[in-house]
């Protein structure tokens, strides 16, 4: 295997972007990565993104997101219809093929000008699930309400783990939500889909994200203290919400295992817990105990931009690592609802 390294990333994120389409919020996004990384964007040996196109509201919406990369010189590109964190696995394993050293990974999404519920809803089960039209924050609700009753969990325990996430997004400039609040206040907010208020779901949020990778080797030439990817593993359960234990996340503690997170000791974990519960779910999952920092970054209860939350996650774990911020960590990325598939990232700082 061919150690592959994080050398950039860059991102944006704000709760409305309706002035600027998909390319105008992408290209400076990319440009930055490009730019960071220290190699040139010709020499670049593989490109690789993640989108919708039901987000876009338009088939193959990844081909005109491609304006904001530069297509000549040619390029080798792919796309994969999923978070951005699946097209850096995609580009991992290009790596590992020998075809090229390098490759650019981006993604991007806008859930702000459309009927993100709707949307949503057609990602379930077409014959029985997605004629009722149950958003995300409905099927949420009732995985959060099996969570309580199997383990005593409730909602005082959502409100805490939002109140440290918006505490720790206070030093995240690409936050949507920070601040410091309190559980009681947060405790008194009017219910959104019970057992669920507005504090225990992600924020509507526009945005992207870019990452380059390259071989450890050329990395080391590039940038002061690399950021290895140790392991990486995806996942995925059935579709269907009730042929699986929601409670549980089988899928995350497989790839898990298999991405090595307890090959080592973990300092911090950047987890895509878009509803607070979730949080829940996967610390069970990866057995990640108290001692173990979660979401630094303030994670996706603070910001959430569809198709590249999961990329963020694991960008923003890379650059804390990169700044000497611990030695290793785990980031996790998800796609579809109730945290139906899964992807886990184990890396380490040099």
């Amino acid at each position: 295997m061919r150690d592959v390294a994080i050398v950039s990333f860059a991102q944006s994120a704000r709760a409305d972007e309706s002035g600027r389409n998909e390319v105008e919020i992408l290209m400076p996004v990319v440009k930055q990565a490009v730019q960071a990384c220290g190699i040139p964007r010709h020499e670049i040996g593989f490109t690789c993104s993640g989108s919708s196109d039901y987000l876009a509201g338009q088939p193959f919406s990844f081909v005109g997101a491609l304006d904001a990369v530069g297509a000549w010189p040619p390029i080798k590109e792919s796309h994969v219809e999923m978070d951005g964190a699946w097209a850096l696995y995609e580009s991992w394993i290009k790596i590992q093929t020998g075809e090229v050293d390098s490759a650019l990974v981006y993604s991007f999404g806008k859930s702000s000008p459309g009927d993100i519920a709707m949307v949503q809803a057609l990602q379930l089960d077409p014959y029985c699930v997605t004629p009722l039209w149950p958003d995300w924050d409905s099927v949420a609700a009732l995985q959060a309400r099996l969570l309580f009753e199997a383990t005593g969990k409730g909602e005082r325990d959502l409100a805490e783990i939002a109140v440290r996430s918006r505490k720790s997004a206070q030093s995240n400039p690409h936050a949507v939500v920070s601040g410091e609040t309190t559980v009681e206040a947060l405790l008194a907010e009017p219910m959104h889909h019970s057992p669920l208020r507005p504090h225990a779901c992600p924020p509507v949020t526009d945005g992207a994200a870019a990452v380059v990778i390259a071989t450890l080797e050329k990395a080391r030439d590039l940038v002061e203290r690399p950021v290895v990817i140790r392991g990486i593993d995806h996942r995925i359960e059935p579709a269907h919400l009730g042929t699986r234990d929601l409670t549980r996340s089988p899928s995350t503690e497989s790839a898990g295992e298999k991405a090595g997170v307890h090959q080592g000791a973990v300092d911090f974990a950047e987890l895509q817990a878009p509803y607070a519960h979730q949080e829940l779910i996967l610390r069970q999952a990866l057995k990640l105990g108290d001692g173990v920092a979660i979401n630094p970054s303030g994670g996706a209860l603070c910001s959430h931009p569809l198709m590249a939350t999961g990329l963020v996650r694991i960008g923003e774990a890379a650059s804390r690592l990169a700044r000497g911020e611990g030695n290793r960590a785990v980031a996790h990325a998800t796609q579809g609802a109730c945290l139906q598939q899964n992807l886990v990232c184990v890396l380490e700082g040099l």
